[in-house]
């Protein structure tokens, strides 16, 4: 606790709220089988006209993020509040093109899982094989691999990639996913990730797959508003806020 009071003073009760929320998000992922050691990373806005946003301290395993341990940067990869922790740069050239680029999206979620991946590597990406893989198809990208995202001249291609979506697989890289909110960014990663793996298994079965006809696949985006009632990643996330805090409530410090 004496870590959180130190850091409480010099940020807001709004910026404290996200970064609790981003740190269970960490945990999440943590918790779903989705992180890569210490690599790749979640990151979210915070308010203000500063363009500030938090990303993870590299070398910290996603099941040990905190509130107080995320780093906060702008736009140039500078960070604005004191840290002994540094950030991945490649994790801020991805996240920093997206936040610069889309003022609206507050969460930005990028995963090397192992069916994530292993999509990214097939042509034609994702399929719309499943119920599943219609929610992030009808809002889905594709970018490139360009090798290590090390480099600030790929981030008007990302961009110009990503256009107004909110999914995107990068191609022989893995999964990424964003929202206005931290739990829209959760949710829409948790469809993608899930499609992805009941695309891979149900490829490793060998049989002859059937596609969803397209007309199911253009009226999705409407049904999507009625299975959430319309609160998008807000129906599910108190309830995965309850079941983290039953197995380590250490994310709130």
């Amino acid at each position: 606790m004496g870590t959180e009071s130190t850091l409480r003073g010099p940020v807001s009760a709004e910026e404290w709220q996200i970064r609790t929320d981003l740190a269970a998000c960490y945990r999440a992922i943590a918790m779903y089988g989705w992180d890569d050691l210490v690599f790749t990373h979640v990151s979210a806005r915070v308010p203000g006209p500063e363009h500030h946003f938090l990303l993870n301290a590299y070398g910290m395993l996603f099941e040990e993020i905190t509130a107080s341990s995320l780093v906060k940067v702008n736009l140039a990869g500078e960070k604005v509040l004191d840290s002994k922790h540094e950030i991945n740069p490649a994790g801020f050239v991805i996240h920093s093109a997206v936040h610069e680029a889309r003022h609206e999206v507050g969460c930005v979620i990028h995963t090397h899982t192992r069916a994530g991946v292993a999509v990214s590597t097939q042509k034609e990406g994702l399929l719309p094989i499943s119920q599943t893989s219609l929610f992030p198809y009808a809002t889905l990208a594709y970018h490139n691999y360009e090798g290590i995202a090390l480099n600030d001249g790929e981030k008007p291609r990302l961009v110009a990639d990503l256009g107004d979506n909110n999914a995107m697989i990068l191609r022989n890289h893995g999964l990424l996913a964003t929202g206005e909110t931290i739990a829209d960014a959760f949710l829409m990663m948790y469809v993608l990730e899930t499609a992805c793996q009941i695309q891979v298994m149900a490829q490793s079965a060998g049989g002859e797959l059937v596609q969803v006809p397209a007309p199911i696949v253009t009226g999705i985006k409407a049904q999507a508003e009625q299975v959430t009632k319309g609160l998008g990643g807000s129906l599910v996330w108190p309830g995965l806020l309850r079941k983290l805090e039953r197995r380590d409530p250490s994310f709130r410090d």
